[in-house]
């Protein structure tokens, strides 16, 4: 507590009394005087203690407290001071700064840690210091001092820094850092099936100044790599082909080089999602029935989807001479539908169809289309038993199920498999119960098939638990059988109904190779900072089934998938950094990302002083390399002198205090006045008068 003493006047009259009256009593005495008037000595005397009356002067002792300046470290917690022993030196500079900061007993430290946002997009020091220093007045203030790698978002503009000491920054990382990172200069979200798009890249690597060569691995849907050379800083394009719709997940990796700080910026991910220009669809339905409507609204109703349909009048039992270009509503340009365009159809669909009008080498096309990635869906019923049945053309080659010749015709409610459980064409559709009778309506007629071979997957059953529907895969394609023509009574609403809608969506987008009906998947994706990875698949795991997931950082780790129904396993595990985390389970492999790939956060990690330099030098402090080696000297500065030198860092003196409490004595007691302006009077009266 110190004492401070000082002069203060309290007016009687306002100032626009008292200004004319001490002019007028200015002038009275300067004639006086220049007169040379007697008693002029004891005039000038009566009227300043006249003034002294009208002023009130006192002396005002105030006792004062101190107030500590403050001084405030800010540290950097943000991910890129993970990298290079940057954490170890950041809590070495906090520990010492603490203690030099101790030395000063009018000084108060404030230490605040600063960490990126919850998805780590950028690095915010300047925040932080605001919201620690919002109770402290900017005069108390004595200087900052940040502990980073110096990349730092929020840097505010000169204009907006205002007045707030020096600011001093202990840079954590080295020198002589080295770093390669790919930047992706464009990527299309979208691109048509069958088509190419065009991704373009830039490896930076400022140790390489020559631009000299750096391969490129490119993974595409988690298929074989491919690698490409591009020159350090030159602009690379990558052809992607679109080869199905959904997600395609491009993985870019640029090779390490020596002494790199993270490899987590070698790699990028760009997930383009394969439209459909126009989904072409053939239907070939052998006669005119019941169903044939249920087929043609389900494609009608999507709005991409060609359509190009035809209904044969006459099945082929009806031979009474008819041409074969009366067969159909209009001329069946057959050659042109199963030779020429055949590969111009995303889908072909036999419905009520038998052997009839193609010869057999259109059926040889069909089945080599199959082969090379086409879907096929053959839906005849009862009609597949006969002699004409497609098992007996070259289809039989890529046809899930064979007939046995029977015909059943009674009552039956179609029953998802055990395996069809697992599948994601029939999992989980709406009506069903696993291991109870469904919400649906009954059928009373299907065709008695048996599966091919073990590649066969009966997902549905009918009357007799015999194979209803069947999958598989031929070559490159797609097939799938409904040995039943009766699908039309649940969109009929026969006895309630069915998930007829929902089973021909699946079956159809399946059958088109759709990545999210896929029967055998992995899929991994982040949320909150946590990973959550998912495996389906169509066999039932005869022990746990175990992944490895792979870091930004490059670190595995073995993960344990648990069984949750329908065929898939799950887990969730917590992300302990940001970046790209890659999920392998031995044949497939699938990506999540914490926060983005290209954050500023991981745009550039090299320790630089470049984006605190302005206000750094603007504010008078300076910069420290602690990886130098330098020991810190901290010093106490007055407020106008040099806050930093060469090899020390200054704190400004304030000199803020507080009053706790004021004395006021009157510097001309009434009875001092009362004398001194009695006697001044009658001296003046006196030598006047003789």
């Amino acid at each position: 507590m110190t004492a401070a003493l000082n002069l203060a006047f309290a007016p009687l009259l306002p100032w626009w009394v008292l200004g004319p009256l001490i002019i007028f009593a200015a002038i009275a005495i300067a004639m006086a005087f220049l007169g040379r008037g007697r008693g002029r000595w004891w005039r000038l005397v009566l009227l300043s203690a006249i003034a002294l009356a009208l002023f009130q002067p006192s002396i005002v002792k105030e006792q004062r407290e101190a107030l500590k300046d403050v001084a405030v470290v800010v540290v950097d917690r943000s991910p890129s001071q993970h990298f290079a022993g940057r954490t170890e030196r950041a809590d070495a500079a906090v520990t010492a700064l603490k203690a030099e900061l101790a030395r000063f007993p009018d000084l108060e430290t404030r230490v605040v840690e600063s960490d990126t946002s919850p998805i780590g997009e950028e690095t915010d020091l300047f925040g932080p210091r605001t919201d620690a220093l919002s109770d402290v007045p900017r005069d108390r203030l004595a200087g900052t001092f940040f502990v980073t790698d110096g990349q730092v978002h929020d840097v505010p503009r000169l204009s907006a820094l205002g007045h707030q000491g020096p600011i001093h920054v202990l840079l954590t990382g080295r020198r002589d850092e080295r770093d390669r990172r790919i930047e992706i200069v464009d990527a299309p979200g979208y691109g048509i099936v069958g088509n190419t798009v065009t991704v373009k890249l830039r490896v930076v690597d400022a140790n390489i100044p020559d631009g000299g060569p750096i391969p490129v691995t490119v993974t595409q849907d988690a298929g074989a790599p491919r690698t490409v050379t591009t020159a350090a800083g030159n602009e690379l394009s990558v052809e992607i082909p679109i080869a199905h719709g959904g997600p395609t997940t491009v993985e870019l990796e640029a090779a390490p080089a020596e002494g790199e700080l993270t490899l987590t910026n070698n790699r990028a991910v760009v997930v383009i999602n394969g439209v459909r220009e126009r989904l072409r669809v053939l239907l070939i339905s052998g006669e005119p029935h019941a169903g044939e409507r249920t087929w043609r609204n389900l494609l009608k109703a999507d709005p991409s989807v060609d359509l190009v349909h035809f209904t044969i009048l006459r099945p082929p039992e009806k031979n009474d001479g008819t041409p074969f270009n009366e067969l159909s509503l209009i001329a069946f340009p057959i050659a042109e539908l199963f030779d020429v365009r055949l590969h111009e159809f995303d889908l072909i669909i036999f419905d009520h169809y038998q052997q009839m009008l193609l010869l057999p080498e259109y059926y040889s096309n069909l089945a080599n289309y199959v082969r090379k990635g086409g879907a096929l869906l053959e839906a005849s019923g009862p009609g597949f038993e006969g002699n004409a049945s497609l098992f007996r053309t070259a289809l039989r080659d890529v046809l899930p199920g064979s007939p046995t010749g029977r015909e059943i015709e009674q009552p039956f409610k179609p029953t998802v498999t055990e395996l069809g459980e697992r599948h994601p064409v029939t999992t989980d559709l709406p009506g069903d119960k696993v291991g109870g009778s469904p919400d649906w309506g009954r059928w009373f007629r299907q065709g008695e098939v048996d599966p091919v071979d073990s590649s066969s997957n009966v997902v549905m059953t009918g009357a007799e638990n015999k194979p209803l529907l069947l999958l598989s895969h031929a070559g490159e394609g797609r097939v799938a059988q409904l040995s039943s023509d009766q699908i039309w009574l649940w969109s009929r609403g026969f006895e309630g109904g069915g998930p007829q809608a929902e089973l021909l969506r699946r079956l159809a987008h399946w059958l088109m190779k759709e990545p999210e009906l896929d029967e055998n998947q992995l899929n991994a994706s982040a949320k909150n900072r946590q990973i959550t990875i998912a495996r389906r698949a169509l066999e039932r795991p005869s022990q746990p089934v175990i992944v490895s997931v792979t870091n930004p950082e490059g670190t595995s780790r073995q993960v344990t998938l648990e069984e949750s129904g329908h065929g898939v396993a799950r887990a969730t595990i917590p992300a302990d950094s940001i970046g790209l985390y890659k999920v392998n389970d031995g044949e497939r492999s699938a990506f999540a990302v914490i926060g983005s790939i290209d954050t500023p956060e991981l745009r550039d990690v090299l320790t630089t002083e470049d984006r605190l330099k302005p206000v750094v030098t603007a504010s008078g402090g300076v910069f420290t390399w602690l990886a130098d080696g330098d020991k810190l000297d901290i010093r106490r500065v007055d407020a106008d002198g040099p806050t930093g030198g060469r090899s020390w860092m200054g704190l400004r003196r304030n000199g803020q205090y507080t009053v706790r409490g004021v004395k006021e004595t009157p510097l001309m007691p009434v009875a001092v006045l009362l004398i001194l302006l009695g006697g001044t009077l009658g001296l003046a009266w006196f030598r006047e008068g003789r």
